[in-house]
C-alpha cells in the first residue's frame, strides 16, 4: 500500500500540531504498514515565514533523499496553502485536506492573540503575519494535476467554493456535507497513497 520508498512530509493547520487528530490517523496508517520513519510531521511556527522555512527545509531534505517524485506532502487546512507554495515551487505533489485558500483574508478575524489547540502556547497574529501569508500565495496554479483535493462542502470554518475554484483542474474528491475536521479522512489515506503512486 506504502511504497518503501515514499516520504510524506505533513503540514498541520492554523493553532494545530502534530497531535492533531488527522495527524495522527496519518501516523497510525504508516505505522500499519511497517513504514513509520518515511512520514515526517513537524511541529511549524505559528509565524508563516518561519513554518515555510522549516517546511521548506524538510522538503528539500527529502527531495535530496529519495527524489521529487517520491515524496508527497499532505497539508490540512492551513497547511494545505503551505503545501501548494511547496509543489509550485519545488515539485512534487500535495494532498490537501479543507485547504485554506485565501488565509491572509480569513485570518484578520483573529488578529491579537491566539493559543494552540494542544498545547499552552500562544502566538499572536499581526499585520506582519498577514503580509507573511499573503506573499506565499500561489493562483493561478501552474501545476494543477499535482494538487488531490479533498474537500467537505459544510465547512463552518472556510468557503469550500474557493478551493473547487482554485484547484478546479487536479484531481479530486468533494462530498457534500462534513465540517472542517473532514470525518472519514482515514478512509481517504489509501486514495491519497494511489495519488501518491500516480504517474504526473
Amino acid at each position: 500500500m506504502i511504497p518503501d520508498q515514499l516520504r510524506c512530509l505533513y503540514l498541520h493547520g492554523f493553532k494545530s500540531s502534530p497531535d492533531s487528530h488527522k495527524a495522527q490517523l496519518t501516523q497510525a496508517f504508516f505505522a500499519k504498514y511497517d513504514v513509520a520513519q518515511n512520514l515526517h510531521i513537524p511541529q511549524l511556527p505559528p509565524e508563516p515565514a518561519k513554518a515555510m522555512d522549516d517546511a521548506q527545509f524538510l522538503y528539500e531534505q527529502l527531495i535530496d533523499e529519495v527524489g521529487v517524485e517520491n515524496v508527497l506532502l499532505i497539508g490540512s487546512s492551513l497547511g494545505g496553502f503551505y503545501a501548494s507554495y511547496l509543489v509550485e515551487h519545488f515539485g512534487g505533489r500535495a494532498a490537501l485536506i479543507n485547504p485554506a485558500v485565501k488565509p491572509y483574508e480569513l485570518l484578520r478575524d483573529y488578529l491579537g492573540v491566539n493559543k494552540n489547540y494542544h498545547n499552552d502556547d500562544t502566538f499572536i497574529v499581526t499585520e506582519d503575519y498577514i503580509a507573511e501569508l499573503r506573499a506565499l500565495d500561489v493562483a493561478p496554479l501552474r501545476y494543477p494535476r499535482h494538487h488531490l483535493l479533498l474537500l467537505k462542502t459544510q465547512d463552518e470554518t472556510l468557503d469550500y467554493r474557493q478551493a473547487v475554484s482554485k484547484y478546479r483542474n487536479g484531481p479530486s474528491f468533494i462530498e457534500y456535507g462534513g465540517d472542517h475536521s473532514y470525518q472519514d479522512y482515514n478512509l481517504r489515506l489509501p486514495s491519497i497513497m494511489n495519488f501518491a503512486a500516480s504517474a504526473y
